[in-house]
């Protein structure tokens, strides 16, 4: 009996033993998760203030990186065409990188230019020509010679391209690949559609939005329609795959910010249409003041307005296309020559002087160019405060501090 005593003794010393042993384990391994969470804790609270210094941090100044010489043609335009920089003028054009590099020149002899752009694609033509030039930011794409006078054009940033021609008593639209063939065409008429006042195409040039006028009993109306040169639109007439009429009021602007929106503005009214394959009217937005000008990228877009502050002579209405909502209001003084929105912050520039704001209104920069600015653009999506300056003899880039 004193023998099974003494194992059942054993016994229990054992399983003892083993529990405390996995209660050691169970300890290291909890000790181990604390700080494991201790250290995660101390860098998400890292993290955070550097986050916030970074988004309260406002620039004063700016450092020279890199500067380039460039030869720019007196009295010629200058405008962004993706990452690299656009010249023209009456004689012709030429696209030009970052490095000062010359991407390519088109020659052409041109009295009254009609641009259009759309990502790293632009096409050119003269009013009443009969020629389009169609380059992207590294070559030529193709020439198209159409036959009969050119209104309007528009292009996509596939190089497919849409282009007004007037006949005696139609305006037809015609679409051309980037082959430079005629792929499909869209008839208007004063006394069906009406006379075509803005159109543009999608990004992969399947859509045509087209904004006509027209006036029935005496009352201007303004139609907004949508034409699918795909599948979808085949077997509709003139491709068109939907259409909204807006009676007494004129709508002279359409444009699609992004593969699904487009957004028309009247003289009343900010309309956002949205739809990759049949768009439809997704938000308005009524505005009681003068608009003075429309600015956008794929997200935001921008309404000038007459200032109702005594102090501030521009105020700009800043809306968002993904989250339909506006989502505020800038003022300010500064004479402008252009406006771009990056993903956080706006900015509003002349040839001196540049401002920028955030969405929420906080300041991250307000001074003066030390050189004059005929071309302010940002290098990637603009987080990084680092940009390209062009000059009039200098390609410049530059970063805030």
């Amino acid at each position: 009996m004193a023998k099974r005593r003494t194992h059942l003794r054993a016994v229990k010393v054992d399983e003892k033993s083993r529990e405390d042993y996995r209660d050691k384990i169970r300890r290291h391994k909890m000790s181990a998760v604390y700080r494991f969470l201790l250290v995660l804790a101390a860098l998400l609270i890292l993290v955070g203030i550097v986050y916030i210094q970074y988004k309260n941090h406002v620039y004063t100044s700016y450092d020279l990186i890199d500067s380039q010489s460039f030869d720019r043609v007196t009295g010629s335009e200058i405008m962004p065409l993706g990452e690299n920089i656009l010249t023209y003028s009456h004689d012709g054009a030429h696209c030009t990188n970052a490095k000062g590099q010359v991407l390519w020149n088109q020659t052409f002899e041109m009295q009254n230019i009609l641009t259009a752009t759309c990502e790293d694609v632009v096409a050119f033509a003269d009013y009443n020509g009969r020629a389009i030039y169609v380059l992207d930011s590294t070559k030529k794409i193709c020439e198209i010679t159409t036959s009969m006078p050119i209104r309007s054009i528009a292009v996509a940033g596939n190089g497919r391209v849409a282009v007004a021609v007037a006949d005696t008593a139609v305006t037809w639209i015609y679409i051309y690949d980037p082959d430079g063939k005629k792929a499909y065409e869209v008839k208007t008429t004063m006394g069906q559609s009406g006379y075509p006042v803005d159109f543009s195409l999608s990004p992969n040039g399947e859509l045509l939005g087209l904004v006509c006028m027209y006036t029935d009993a005496g009352v201007v109306k303004s139609q907004i329609a949508f034409h699918n040169f795909g599948a979808v639109g085949s077997n509709m007439s003139d491709y068109r795959v939907s259409a909204d009429t807006y009676p007494d009021t004129l709508i002279p602007y359409i444009e699609f910010i992004n593969g699904n929106t487009a957004i028309a503005v009247g003289e009343d009214r900010m309309l956002v249409y949205k739809g990759d394959q049949k768009p439809v009217l997704k938000t308005q937005y009524l505005i009681e003041d003068e608009i003075q000008g429309v600015y956008h990228n794929e997200e935001y877009i921008g309404i000038m307005l007459h200032s109702d502050q005594m102090d501030k002579q521009h105020k700009l209405d800043v809306y968002s296309a993904n989250k339909d909502n506006k989502v505020g209001s800038v003022y300010f003084n500064l004479k402008y020559d252009d406006i771009f929105f990056t993903e956080e912050y706006l900015v509003v520039y002349n040839n001196m002087e540049c401002l920028m704001q955030t969405y929420g209104g906080k300041n991250k920069f307000e001074g003066d160019f030390l050189t004059s600015a005929d071309l302010l653009m940002p290098i990637g999506k603009g987080k990084s405060f680092k940009y390209i300056l062009v000059s009039g003899d200098s390609i410049n880039t530059i970063q805030l501090n």
